[in-house]
């Protein structure tokens, strides 16, 4: 259900969410998502991971109705969020970035999905929206959360309370999506992103990620500390070094993660 290309001389990752013919988020595919969203973040060699979906239906199609359906209890339904919430946590707390090449529909738990990658490349013929309020539930994989944080409350409210689907470009203008171009590109697109942001240097990625992640939760003050402390750490790698030379000696630096 997850195919998996490695891509760029390994550095660059690209999982494509294939299960026809929604690319729904049933139990079995986000387990499966997650195991390998985990082995990337794990695998020394890995630097960014692209996140699509197969065909040209769906980016993802969120969890499958079948699967709402089944719920007969809070508890159930507790535990079929708490999953979807696990695997949205487990992206957006990856300090190695994860880029969403959005090729199509991208609604419900896809959108949540969305919402917890870095980086979000989307085609112009894309369309995005949170429904489940018109089925008589509510968004459960943290679109109440994350969607107010990136484009705003009154955004944010407008997308979940109405029920509302969007266009790409609505998207863009509000904020949801960073990038558009055309659908046959998106993967080429993100693929672009990806291998520039895989050339620098591993641990600066990773601490710059860090220090954006975890300042969003602190004061400014605090925020600051934070970023003082993680300059500090940079500043007595060898890959500060390696970088500084390369650019006083114009070539292409050769970072070791180190």
């Amino acid at each position: 259900m997850i195919n998996k290309k490695i891509e760029c001389g390994g550095g660059v990752w690209v999982l494509e969410i294939n299960n026809p013919p929604m690319n729904n988020l049933t139990p079995d595919v986000v387990d499966e998502l997650d195991r390998h969203i985990e082995s990337f973040i794990n695998d020394s060699s890995s630097r960014v991971l692209i996140l699509t979906g197969a065909g040209d239906r769906t980016f993802i199609g969120g969890v499958a109705i079948e699967e709402i359906k089944k719920i007969k209890s809070s508890e159930h339904g507790i535990n079929l969020a708490r999953m979807g919430q696990q695997l949205c946590s487990r992206i957006a707390n990856s300090e190695k970035p994860i880029i969403a090449a959005v090729n199509a529909l991208c609604i419900g738990g896809g959108t949540e999905v969305l919402l917890a990658c870095h980086i979000r490349v989307s085609s112009e013929k894309a369309k995005f929206g949170q429904p489940e309020i018109a089925m008589g539930f509510m968004p459960g994989f943290g679109g109440t959360q994350r969607l107010p944080r990136l484009v705003g409350t009154s955004q944010a409210r407008r997308l979940i309370l109405l029920g509302e689907t969007i266009d790409a470009q609505e998207a863009y203008r509000i904020g949801l999506v960073d990038f558009l171009t055309e659908k046959e590109k998106v993967v080429a697109t993100a693929l672009n992103i990806a291998q520039k942001i895989a050339d620098k240097g591993p641990l600066s990625v990773c601490m710059s990620q860090r220090a954006i992640r975890d300042g969003l939760e602190m004061s400014l003050s605090k925020g600051l500390e934070l970023e003082l402390r993680l300059f500090g750490e940079i500043c007595k790698t060898e890959d500060m070094r390696e970088g500084l030379q390369a650019f006083l000696d114009h070539r292409k630096a050769n970072f070791k993660g180190r």
